[in-house]
Order: C-alpha cells, then sequence, then structure tokens
C-alpha cells in the first residue's frame, strides 16, 4: 500500500474515499501542530506531493475549514470547522456532566484537568481546565492523544475486558512519543494489567517530556468507559506530590460525572 493509500496511524481507508482520507489527513496535522504549519511543511507531514497539498488547502479555505495566516502563509484551523466542534462539544451530554465534577477536581488538586473519548486508535480532549499555576500543559481542546502513550488512553484500554483490550493492542502502532514510552505490546499490556490493580494509569512522561498524568475511566452502568479523565503536571511537581490524596480525588470526580450521566440518562 502507497503512503496516499494509508490514512493516518497507517489505518487503511475505505474504498472510494481516497480524496476524503487525504483531505482527512490536512486537517488532522493542522490541528495536531503546536504551531501554525506551512504548505511545505505538510506536504512532508502527511506525505503527500506538494501540488496534491496545495490543491487541498485551497479547497479546505474555500470551505472555510482552513485559514491562512497574512504574514506567515502558514495554517490554522477555519471558523467553520471550529464552530463544527464547538456545537458538538457543547451539545456532548458527557461534558455537560462532567463540567462542574472537573472544576471541583481543579480546584481541589490545582492541577491541569482533562476530558477525553476514544477516537479510533487515539484519545481526543473535548475539555480541558487549566491550572492556575504559573507552568501549564500546551493540550487544547481537540488534541489527540494515543492510546499506549497517555494516561486517558491506558485507563480506557483498563476498562476493556482482557480479550478485546489485548485485539485492539494487536492493531496499534506503538510510535514512541518520548524516550520513555512504551513501544512493545508486551509492556504496554503489563501496564494495563498494573493499571487495573492500582484502579488508575500513569503517564510517566510517555507522551510528553517532563509532562507526567494520572488517568481514570468514567464507568456507565455496565462498567465500560463513557470517557476518561486526566490530571497532568510537570514532572517536579508530579514527583514530589503523594499520590494518594489525587488519586482519591479523581475516584470522586468520576464518580459524580457517572451519577450524574445516569441521572441524565434516567
Amino acid at each position: 500500500m502507497s503512503d496516499e493509500e494509508a490514512g493516518p496511524s497507517g489505518r487503511q481507508e475505505v474504498p472510494g474515499t481516497a480524496s476524503f482520507s487525504r483531505f482527512m489527513r490536512v486537517l488532522q496535522a493542522v490541528s495536531d501542530s503546536e504551531a501554525p504549519l506551512t504548505t511545505a511543511r505538510l506536504a512532508i507531514l502527511v506525505g503527500l506531493p506538494r501540488p496534491t497539498v496545495y490543491r487541498i488547502v485551497a479547497a479546505l479555505k474555500a470551505e472555510g475549514m482552513l485559514t491562512e495566516e497574512a504574514q506567515t502563509g502558514a495554517w490554522l484551523l477555519g471558523p467553520r470547522l471550529v464552530s463544527l466542534a464547538a456545537r458538538s462539544w457543547d451539545r456532548s451530554d458527557l461534558r455537560k456532566a462532567a463540567q462542574i465534577p472537573l472544576a471541583q477536581l481543579r480546584d481541589q488538586l490545582d492541577e491541569t484537568i482533562h476530558l477525553a473519548i476514544r477516537s479510533g486508535d487515539e484519545m481526543v480532549y473535548i475539555d480541558k481546565i487549566e491550572s492556575n499555576r504559573t507552568v501549564r500543559m500546551m493540550s487544547r481542546v481537540g488534541t489527540c492523544v494515543p492510546l499506549h502513550s497517555s494516561s486517558v488512553g491506558k485507563a480506557w484500554l483498563a476498562s476493556l475486558d482482557d480479550v478485546e483490550m489485548r485485539a485492539i493492542l494487536a492493531q496499534l502502532p506503538l510510535r514512541p512519543r518520548t524516550k520513555h514510552t512504551l513501544t512493545t505490546r508486551e509492556a504496554v499490556a503489563a501496564e494495563i494489567a498494573a493499571t487495573r490493580e492500582r484502579g488508575y494509569s500513569l503517564d510517566l512522561q510517555e507522551n510528553e517530556e517532563d509532562i507526567c498524568c494520572y488517568g481514570r475511566a468514567i464507568p456507565d452502568q455496565n462498567g465500560r468507559a463513557r470517557g476518561c479523565i486526566s490530571v497532568s503536571m510537570p514532572r517536579y511537581r508530579f514527583e514530589e506530590a503523594p499520590s494518594g490524596p489525587i488519586t482519591q480525588a479523581m475516584e470522586q470526580c468520576v464518580r459524580a460525572i457517572a451519577q450524574q450521566m445516569i441521572s441524565m440518562d434516567g
């Protein structure tokens, strides 16, 4: 299979959707980048010829999906796409149910809090509440993080039964995000087992250097994860802070969210 036939994370495209998948690859690259990307840089990142990427970004700009910086010519997500995403997240029952418990968790710990749901081989942040401290996370709503290297991803995997978890793990591209990332299926499976035993997951600089995270799944009435939360902090604060108060506060938070979801479902 050629690069143009492979989607993000090496996933195969659905037959007949090659053009759409290439558009999505460009949008995902712009979304995931911490800084605006030029067309030349986009072409390298998505593995497509530069003329193809020129045509794609022109079409996306015309539809309001991308916007171009006047001075640099680099690309940002456009107002139409941002509006569509905001409407979706605003209508999310999980996001609504989690707003107060997440705010209370942030106030209690004064660390950055994320709410995430699964999207294919990744988790996507649908809400974020910043710490009041000077050193903060660079993530934003809409950021995608891999299942195998993030605390929210590992918490979600740990919520599955072992057969389902291993079936998903067998298909994941275990690409390293940092030198600390677990990149073998045996190591990830062992960490998922440890997560189940602890009751919470850990990201020890596996997704981003000098950032450590705790994660927990938000269970539905059948024990499956509706989504996951994380508490993220710089490594030095992670090493200084005892884990007990943090993980206990997270457990209370996910219980409150789960209870709110039951009330909304009823």
